[in-house]
């Protein structure tokens, strides 16, 4: 194995700045970030569409807690069922931000989010948004997905901050030591991520010049889901077990995820009459 001093030694302080005595960790700040990249993104293509901005508008408050909410509980119940769900105040911890110990309720921010559950609660949401604006449901969702691996992009660096979410043990010459978890090198499972992401937008940004007139046809949807959950699902190789019954299964909780969502997505890039349905604006 190679020396240590060959790989990345990673120990960022987590708190990015303080406003008084609260402090704003980087993971907060990425996520808030990757958010409003997407809002802008999504607000230039409804702009080249020609979309109304009174359907703009309520836009972000959907995909906001839709995000926020299904993220929160897909963590509590794809990843720690057996915590949350065995009292009355670990379910309370669930939906706030807050945590009960020897002292009383401590507020300690949402520790846990999980990104299958976050993109099942974009989904919902983007339902619900659809029935309230009456639009086409698939064009809502195309132009959404566009815009979407700007998000994933910095969550993930928010979690490399957080030095969460850690790889393998591994001798690649880039290989990332956690001080935070240990002294043993690791894959950056958060960076490959990251990168990977960033690089799945812009090839968004070209499928959507080339073949604007998709654009309501359910196929930039079905990219996104096939290409994000593909990758997370080979990427999940070289990432430690994040909770100890995955130590027992022979594809872990992330990778079982992903399957369901990168066969919706196969299918929606193929299309179908089921899909043209879907989509039809309500009378």
């Amino acid at each position: 194995m190679m020396s240590l001093l060959a790989y990345i030694v990673w120990n960022p302080n987590p708190v990015a700045f303080h406003l008084g005595h609260l402090g704003v960790r980087w993971y907060s700040l990425c996520w808030l970030i990757g958010l409003v990249l997407a809002y802008f993104v999504v607000k230039w293509l409804y702009k080249d569409q020609h979309v109304k901005d009174e359907y703009f508008d309520p836009l972000f408050i959907y995909c906001f807690f839709g995000i926020i909410i299904g993220s929160r509980l897909g963590h509590c119940l794809f990843y720690q069922p057996d915590y949350f769900l065995s009292s009355w105040d670990h379910v309370v911890e669930m939906f706030l931000p807050i945590q009960h110990t020897a002292a009383g309720w401590k507020f300690v921010g949402y520790e846990g989010l999980a990104s299958h559950g976050g993109t099942i609660g974009l989904m919902i949401a983007l339902w619900l948004y659809y029935r309230k604006t009456h639009m086409n449901l698939w064009q809502v969702l195309d132009d959404i997905a566009i815009a979407t691996p700007t998000t994933a992009c910095f969550i993930r660096l928010g979690n490399l901050m957080n030095s969460e979410i850690i790889g393998k043990v591994t001798d690649v010459p880039w290989a990332f030591i956690f001080e935070q978890v240990d002294k043993m090198p690791r894959h950056p499972g958060q960076l490959y991520e990251a990168m990977a992401y960033f690089v799945f937008f812009f090839v968004g940004l070209w499928l959507y010049k080339k073949y604007k007139n998709k654009v309501g046809t359910g196929f930039f949807f079905g990219f996104c889901l096939t290409s994000i959950f593909t990758f997370r699902f080979f990427i999940e190789f070289t990432k430690d077990i994040q909770v100890a019954f995955e130590a027992g299964l022979s594809l872990n909780m992330g990778q079982l995820l992903s399957i369901p969502f990168v066969i919706l997505g196969v299918a929606c890039m193929i299309g179908g009459k089921w899909m043209n349905k879907l989509g039809a604006k309500k009378s």
